[in-house]
Parts: structure tokens; C-alpha cells; sequence
């Protein structure tokens, strides 16, 4: 994260998109920004965070946070809010409705799409958001765009009095360019003024609203045909144009330098005379848009001969490699060649924990306990599918795993009836959305034993601050939840509460297995933090006796990335059964000493790492 702040107007900086975004915010005059942490998003009000003169907050969820930037934007405040693409599911409800009320002080919201699945449950597209809710969308196509179209947005958001989408992909939040920066320019706010027609929704008041939102966006539209955001640019080449906006735009200029593009900014509502314009100065145009064919729908409907996902993908990056071989077979060309390194495969390198995370041994111990179903969430922890453990078999959505395991429960067939049902589910999601699933489960007496695993931080976007570990996104003290007394006053059982270390592994597979018996809810909740923040402590490594290593591979199952397989063998029991064995080593040097190799080591072959040339620091330097 850069601290971009004290740079003064007219200053060149090397920005990601997010952080040319959160430098556009504070320039605005932007008074509150709220978020939930999620990638490729987060960085956005982690940047924001760092500046003077405005309020920033770690959110709940995605819903809470636009609804307290609709509050600020509700009280004549210019506000910001952001979040990834499946954040704005989240926060839906309150957009939908917002759409009507529209504002009084500026309010963005940036939302981060994954194209190209880097760290998403989905790759949906965000430029529905603003077909659904009537609102406008820009859509940068560089960090310096990213900046500039952010001031704009709240320009345009407060003459309309509408939100504004500024929507973004991974390659332009976290790929850096430079971006000249501007000062900060106040904003006072006009204060909250009182009208229950505007912004009481109920139906006789919302009925009202409905045509002014049909008016705005004609108006949007005729604006959007002038805007400077939208132009054409021609080139020699006519046989192909091509309409594109965000990170296709530069594919395209990439790919067919000589070809006329109309760069689409302001990219809802669509300009179709501009589409139009474009279409008569060449033989054919392409469509290119990431990931739906929202835009070539569009036109088409208008009249507009366009092609699209006929010719391109309808997922991932529309990068050169992938429009060159379109255009060209379109054209009747042949192919370009491809070049010999991109053939070549990766040696594959498949996701898993941290070194001593404290997910290994509770997943380390459901992978031993038998007749499990086990509903996953979202997080750190659904690696857990992964191997070595393969102990979870569903994860859909943040909080899901409270009412997939319910349901699994209640609409058991035959084959499932003697199957235990297990929610695993992490300290910050089961605050986002889990606990209203909790809460139906115990009222409506389920039969699911839930993991609740609190590791302080939001661990899979970087470690943030959240209501579960005391410290708000500035790293102030802050009220810190008790897990166990949340979930008690949600109605479980005292009885069925237990708090457990999850680097004990007797303790956590004896809670487990027991608790998975009793035929209603139970929580087991583990308390040990994530060891990439400050509250965890590392102890004393460890290392393998290789002469007491008999090549059991107990110690692999626990999925500790330390652990590394020296040589393979086999040997055959008195029994006449062949087994494989793994021999292996502990990387001392990243060892945190938590001890979870340990415990199922069958020959007792770990031991503390001990140096055998220790470090001597001597006058000049320091030798080995």
C-alpha cells in the first residue's frame, strides 16, 4: 500500500488503479468512505485511510457500507464506497431503492470486477448494476482514467443527483501506471434536509419516483452522446471497427493500432448515435467487452450490425492473443503465429495455507473423521477442499455455509440419514452474513455442528481489521466481539459452546467427534490469529531427525507447506501389503514452531531445530 498523501498538485505518481482512485476521493473533498475488504477492491479504502481531512471505516459487509455512504450522501456529504463484484449482491437492496431516492452530495461506488477468476467464487459482470438500477457507469481504462473519471463521477452524480458506478477489473486495480494528481478541493455539505416523499420509500412515494428515474437516464443518455468520455477514434484500417471500453479498449489499440475505435467511458447508458457514427465509417464492427455481451445486445436491438461473442469468448481477458486469432479468422486471414512460450506449461503450483496457519489442524481433523458433510464458506479456510485435507464439499457465497448446512440437514434423504452435518465458516464472514444464518438454524432446532474460526483478521485480502479482534482500519482500539457470548445470545446452548485451541489436536478432534453426535446445534469456536498479523508469536522451529524418520507421511496430511518430501519409497508389511513411504524435512527457516507436525509424528522423528554452525557476530561484519 502506497502513501500517496503528502504528494502536492501536478505530481507524477506510480499508481495502481486503486490507489489513483482513493488520491481522486480525497481530492473530491469526499467526506466518508466505507468498505468491506475484498480483492481485488481492498486496496482502494486501505489507501483512502491514509489521508487527512475525511472519515474511513471497515464496514460489516458491502450492504452496510453503501448505506452508510448513501447516510452521508443523504446529509449533503460527498461519499465513496467500494467493494468487488459479488459485494455489490451484497449490497443490492439498498442500491435498488437508492436509485429512486438518488442523492444530495456526490456519491461513487467502485466496484471491482475479477475478470479472469484470480480470486473469485464468479466472474459476473458489474455493468449490469447499471442497466438494473438506472444508473450511470464509467468504466477507466488505466489508473490515470481511473483518477480522472472518479472526479468526474462526482461531478456528474451531484448534477444529476444519482450514484454513480465507476466500474473497474483487476487489470486496472492493481496494475500501476503514472497518474498526475490534482489538491484537495473542500466540499461543504448542505446538511440533511427533511422530505419524506423523496426519501421515505414506502409505495405511494416510490410510485412518484419511478418516472423521474426513466427521465434522468434519458437525460443521461443525450449526455452521454457529447461526453467526452465517448469518442471516436479513426484510423486507416476499415475493415474492422471496434467499440470497447475499460481494460478491451487497450487490448484493441494493442492488437489493431490502424483500426477506428469508439472508446466507451461513460459507458451507460450506451450512445447510440455514437455507436451509430462509428458503424458508418467502417465495413464491419466488433464488439469488445469483458465478460457479457451487454453492449452487442444493446445495439443490435437499435438496429446496429455488430458482432461480438459470436467470434470472442465469453469469459476471461480479451487480450491481444485472444482477438488477434478472432479478427483474423473473420477476416478470412490467416491465423498469427503464436509464439513457442506461451505453449509451454507451467510447472503447476496449486493455493494452500500459511506455513502454521491455524486452519491446518482443524482441517487436518476433519479429513480424519468419518461420515462428514461438510458446507464450506468463504475465506482462507476453503482451501480446505484442497489437498491434502479435501474436508469441505460445497462453498457458494460469503455466510452461505450457515444455511446450505441447515438445509442439508433438514432435506437429508435416505442415503444421508447417519451423515453428521458440519458448517465451517471464519471469524469475519460469520460477521458479514453468518449469523443471521446461525440464528434461523437454532430457531428452526437444525442439527449442524458449526466451526466458527476466529483468526482476528480478515485473512484471505490481506489481514484487516475487523469487530472480532478489537482494532478499527486505522489499528485504533476499538470493542472487540466475544465470539462466545455472540453466539449464546443467538439462542446456542452454553453447554454446546466450546472455545478450543486448534494447534491441540487430541482436544480438537475429541470436541469434534463428540459434538458431531449431539443431534442439535453446536459451535466449536477456535481462538489462535492468523500468523501474518502481529498477534501471532512465533515459537521455536522444528526439524526432522532423518535417522528417526521411518517415512510414515503422517506429518504431510497436516498440509504445512514447510514439510517437503525428500525421497519416496516402498515397503512391504509382514502382512504381504505394500505401503508407500515419504521421507521428508522441515524448512526450519519458516518454521513457527506450532508444533501440528508434531503430534501425529508416529516415530517421534521431530524434534526442535537446533543450528549446527549458529550465527557469530564479530567486530566488521557477521560470519556463519
Amino acid at each position: 500500500m502506497a502513501a500517496v498523501m503528502p504528494a502536492p498538485a501536478a505530481s507524477r505518481l506510480f499508481l495502481s488503479g486503486n490507489e489513483a482512485v482513493a488520491r481522486a476521493v480525497w481530492e473530491a473533498g469526499v467526506k466518508v468512505a466505507a468498505a468491506y475488504p475484498g480483492t481485488p477492491a481492498t486496496e482502494m479504502l486501505e489507501v483512502i485511510a491514509t489521508y487527512p481531512d475525511l472519515y474511513a471505516e471497515w464496514s460489516v459487509n458491502e450492504k452496510v457500507s453503501l448505506e452508510v455512504a448513501i447516510g452521508a450522501a443523504y446529509a449533503g456529504s460527498r461519499s465513496f464506497c467500494c467493494m468487488k463484484h459479488v459485494g455489490m449482491n451484497v449490497a443490492s437492496d439498498a442500491l435498488m431503492t437508492l436509485t429512486l431516492t438518488g442523492v444530495s452530495g456526490g456519491l461513487v461506488i467502485a466496484i471491482a470486477d475479477d475478470v479472469g477468476l484470480s480470486s473469485s467464487q464468479n466472474e459476473q459482470d458489474s455493468r449490469h448494476w447499471g442497466r438494473f438500477a438506472h444508473v450511470p457507469v464509467f468504466e477507466p481504462a488505466d489508473s490515470q482514467e481511473a483518477y480522472a473519471m472518479t472526479l468526474e463521477a462526482y461531478e456528474l452524480s451531484e448534477r444529476f443527483q444519482v450514484p454513480v458506478i465507476l466500474r473497474m477489473t483487476t487489470r486496472i486495480n492493481h496494475v500501476k501506471a503514472l497518474v498526475t494528481v490534482g489538491e484537495r478541493q473542500a466540499h461543504v455539505g448542505a446538511g440533511f434536509r427533511k422530505d419524506q416523499a423523496r426519501f421515505v420509500m414506502v409505495p405511494g412515494n416510490a410510485g412518484k419516483r419511478i418516472p423521474l428515474m426513466f427521465q434522468r437516464e434519458r437525460d443521461l443518455r443525450a449526455l452521454a452522446e457529447t461526453s467526452p468520455l465517448n469518442f471516436i477514434e479513426p484510423g486507416s484500417d476499415r475493415r474492422v471497427g471496434f467499440i470497447a471500453s475499460g481494460p478491451a479498449y487497450m487490448h484493441v489499440r494493442e492488437a489493431f493500432p490502424d483500426a477506428p475505435v469508439l472508446k466507451l467511458g461513460f459507458s451507460c447508458p450506451v450512445p447510440f448515435e455514437k455507436c451509430r457514427e462509428l458503424a458508418a465509417l467502417v465495413d464491419q464492427v466488433v464488439v469488445v467487452e469483458e465478460v457479457e455481451p451487454l453492449v452487442e445486445t444493446e445495439l443490435k436491438a437499435q438496429g446496429i450490425a455488430v458482432i461480438g461473442k459470436a467470434i470472442l469468448p465469453l469469459q476471461g481477458e480479451l487480450s491481444p492473443a485472444v482477438l488477434k486469432p478472432a479478427i483474423a479468422r473473420l477476416l478470412g486471414e490467416a491465423l498469427p503465429e503464436t509464439q513457442a512460450a506461451a505453449a509451454l506449461q507451467v510447472f503447476p503450483r496449486p493455493p494452500t495455507m500459511c506455513v502454521a496457519c491455524p486452519h491446518l489442524g482443524v482441517y487436518y481433523t476433519l479429513s480424519q473423521v468419518r461420515n462428514l458433510n461438510i458446507s464450506g464458506d468463504i475465506g482462507c479456510y476453503t482451501l480446505g477442499a484442497g489437498h491434502p485435507w479435501q474436508a469441505m464439499d460445497t462453498c457458494v457465497s460469503m455466510g452461505a455455509s450457515m444455511g446450505i448446512a441447515h438445509g442439508m440437514d433438514k432435506g437429508r434423504g435416505e442415503s444421508d440419514r447417519d451423515k453428521r452435518v458440519v458448517a465451517v465458516i471464519g471469524d469475519s464472514t460469520f460477521l458479514h452474513m453468518g449469523m443471521q444464518g446461525l440464528l434461523d438454524m437454532v430457531y428452526n432446532k437444525g442439527n449442524v455442528t458449526v466451526l466458527l474460526l476466529d483468526n482476528r483478521a480478515v485473512g484471505m485480502t490481506g489481514g484487516q481489521d475487523n469487530p472480532g479482534n478489537g482494532r478499527d482500519i486505522h489499528g485504533a482500539e476499538a470493542p472487540r466481539i466475544d465470539f462466545a457470548k455472540l453466539v449464546s445470545a443467538l439462542g446456542v446452548k452454553d453447554e454446546r459452546i466450546h472455545v478450543v485451541n486448534p494447534y491441540q489436536l487430541p482436544v480438537l478432534f475429541k470436541t469434534i467427534r463428540e459434538e458431531v453426535k449431539v443431534p442439535e446445534v453446536s459451535v466449536i469456536i477456535t481462538d489462535q490469529p492468523c500468523v501474518l498479523i502481529k498477534d501471532y508469536h512465533k515459537l521455536k522451529p522444528y526439524a526432522v531427525d532423518e535417522d528417526k524418520c521411518t517415512g510414515c507421511g503422517n506429518c504431510i496430511d497436516v498440509g504445512c507447506p514447510a514439510i517437503h518430501v525428500t525421497r519416496r519409497g516402498k515397503e512391504v508389511k509382514a502382512s504381504g501389503r505394500e505401503v508407500d513411504l515419504a521421507f521428508v524435512r522441515i524448512e526450519s527457516s519458516v518454521c513457527t514452531g506450532c508444533g501440528l507436525c508434531l503430534q501425529p509424528c508416529a516415530p517421534k522423528a521431530i524434534e526442535h531445530y537446533v543450528p549446527s554452525a549458529p550465527i557469530q557476530f564479530a567486530k566488521g561484519g557477521c560470519q556463519a
